[in-house]
């Protein structure tokens, strides 16, 4: 699994001595990890409810999760496949 380079999301940030140094959400100490667990069983409204973060907030940490799991294809499998090529 890849490993993401949280510093390259402008929507969180870590701060060495708060919440021992974890990913939280810019000027907050909610550890980007919780919202993101509490997303397997929530809904969003009910995550933000809970935890007092936005969706704004939310769907920036989810996309940038998305944008930084998209996986080019290698060039070779790009290319057309016919039974020949076999």
């Amino acid at each position: 699994m890849a490993v993401l380079d949280w510093s390259q999301c402008p929507a969180v940030e870590s701060v060495p001595g708060r919440v021992s140094g974890a990913w939280v959400f810019r000027d907050t100490r909610l550890p980007v990890a919780t919202v993101i667990e509490n997303l397997e069983d929530l809904s969003v409204e009910e995550v933000m409810e809970q935890f007092d973060v936005t969706r704004e907030q939310i769907a920036a940490v989810l996309d940038f999760v998305a944008q930084s799991l998209k996986v080019s294809a290698p060039a070779e499998a790009s290319a057309p496949v016919d039974a020949r090529s076999l």
